[in-house]
């Protein structure tokens, strides 16, 4: 009678099945205007280590800086905007809303799931941001 040990096959399935649960996930959020360049250095640091403390990854971060809004929200004309690119599981996603709801500094975000497309975009928009920095 020959047995057969199946418990590494089934960890390594549940480890690829836990990897593809990972998605690749672009924020783009709106600070304060009136806040100072250490406040939105502080509150971008918040998300970032939120997202990594959850089993996340940021991959890119990127401000924007101080753009002018196409209609006011609470009141304010302009705010400073940031872009972080970031992989992680989909539950992290309504967490980390309800950490920039509670947030006082943050007027406005918006959270999208990147299909492939706009993954290889991403990935080329990076790519060509660091050259022209090296240049």
């Amino acid at each position: 009678m020959f047995l057969l040990n199946l418990r590494p096959i089934k960890l390594l399935l549940l480890t690829i099945i836990k990897i593809s649960n990972m998605n690749n996930y672009e924020t783009v959020f709106i600070m304060n205007p009136v806040l100072s360049e250490d406040q939105i250095k502080e509150t971008v640091n918040k998300f970032v280590s939120f997202i990594k403390t959850h089993k996340g990854t940021v991959n890119h971060e990127e401000n924007w800086g101080l753009k002018k809004l196409k209609y006011t929200i609470q009141k304010k004309k302009t705010g400073f905007y940031y872009l972080l690119d970031f992989v992680s599981e989909g539950k992290l996603i309504n967490d980390l809303e309800v950490e920039f709801k509670r947030d006082e500094r943050v007027i406005r975000w918006q959270t999208i799931k990147l299909d492939k497309f706009a993954l290889e975009y991403s990935i080329k928009r990076r790519n060509k941001l660091s050259n022209n920095k090296k240049a």
